[in-house]
């Protein structure tokens, strides 16, 4: 019990590492070394998924690690619409009608997509400003001094098209973590806990046992999601993963069907069958609550193999289609799902509707039912996701 307290202690550790990395890519806006001796405001506003605005966002980085007077500002306006709201305000006081994006206005100046060249002389606007000073654009009065300097720009998204992307993310979150919350692997982690506590005939204990280990599993596989949430948008290759979990979510689901049509052929959609007996054995050994919390972090790991793949594919999902905040609250949602089940057999033993004998004898002749569903439903995410770009919805 010794070693597994150690090891869950030093997987906790690795865990916060990874949620102070999320929250430093969440809040960060850069630390700047500059040359500067007056303020330099910048609005950007962009869109999520705009190859040219993820152009233009890496060279803004650059440039902040460069001057150390400039604020920048950005505004993604895709999927918020009061920064669409700002957008457009802000446009009109500069006498503009804009029709795409990355833009960024500067003192009286408006630049609208971005190249080379936009950012040669965005630089050099920058420059003279941090030598002259300039106007902050949220105070600009339209004057016809206004400049405008125009590339290639992505198009403004319908909004329509926007609440049609928020609501296939959202239905596609539920779906994928419904199928992730039927997953036979936790069930049974959870019914070995609740037999081993119960064993001791306190049923007081068990109940806070499960508690604490569904709560354990929850904030470990949060932070793991946005750890991985965070990786993904700092690497800037948000496309080819979104690909990438498209197709896995289609394998994924055809080794569910497999296991439905030919269960324990070649390899199972569970926790390693080599896996089982240490993972029992350290299941086993837990007699306390605090136990039971700790276990819950080494055990999620365990678990990964068998419940993995539909939070991988609903991560590639977000990273694709969400800004940061909204897939903040899907995460929330999705571990939410994720643990219902276990919440419910929990509170099912406690009360005497049921026993462990019996769930873990349910879920054994459920098992290719379950796969099945899982199976199906997965596969038709990872089709989904195809059509999806396909109509260039995402």
């Amino acid at each position: 019990m010794k070693k597994i307290g150690i090891a869950a202690f030093f997987l906790f550790f690795v865990l916060i590492i990874a949620l102070v990395f999320s929250i430093n890519n969440f809040t960060s806006t850069g630390t700047v070394i500059g040359i500067g001796s007056k303020e330099v405001i910048l609005y950007d506003f962009y869109g999520k998924g705009c190859p040219h605005c993820a152009k233009l966002i890496s060279f803004l980085d650059d440039i902040e690690l460069k001057y150390s007077n400039i604020k920048i500002i950005k505004k993604e306006i895709y999927f918020d619409d009061a920064n669409r709201e700002l957008f457009q305000d802000m446009a009109a006081s500069f006498g503009e009608e804009i029709s795409g994006v990355p833009t960024v206005f500067i003192d009286d100046k408006v630049f609208v997509g971005f190249s080379d060249s936009i950012g040669a002389s965005l630089e050099k606007e920058i420059e003279r400003c941090s030598l002259d000073g300039c106007n902050d654009p949220m105070e600009h009065v339209k004057t016809p001094e206004t400049t405008s300097i125009v590339a290639e720009s992505s198009p403004l998204e319908d909004p329509g098209k926007t609440k049609l992307k928020q609501s296939l993310t959202l239905g596609a979150v539920i779906s994928a973590a419904a199928v992730d919350a039927i997953n036979p692997c936790a069930f049974a982690v959870l019914i070995i806990l609740l037999t081993t506590i119960l064993a001791a005939d306190n049923r007081k204990r068990a109940l806070y046992a499960g508690l604490a280990f569904t709560f354990s599993i929850y904030i470990s596989y949060f932070l793991m999601g946005l750890g991985l949430y965070s990786a993904i948008q700092a690497a800037k290759f948000t496309h080819y993963f979104y690909t990438i979990v498209a197709v896995l979510a289609i394998l994924v689901g055809l080794f569910n069907l497999k296991d439905f049509f030919a269960y324990g052929k070649w390899f199972v959609m569970e926790v390693p069958v080599s896996w089982r007996p240490r993972l029992k054995c350290i299941i086993g050994g837990v007699t306390s609550v605090p136990g039971a919390f700790l276990i819950g972090f080494i055990v999620s790991l365990f678990l990964l193999p068998c419940t993995s793949g539909p939070y991988i594919v609903i991560l590639g999902l977000l990273a694709k289609t969400a800004t940061k905040n909204y897939a903040l609250l899907l995460l929330l949602i999705y571990n939410l799902i994720f643990i219902l089940p276990m919440l419910l057999i929990t509170g099912a033993i406690y009360f005497g509707l049921t026993t462990t004998h019996k769930a873990e004898k349910w879920r054994k002749k459920q098992l290719k039912i379950l796969h099945l569903i899982a199976g199906i439903i997965i596969l038709l995410l990872g089709i989904g996701m195809f059509v999806a770009m396909y109509f260039g919805w995402v």
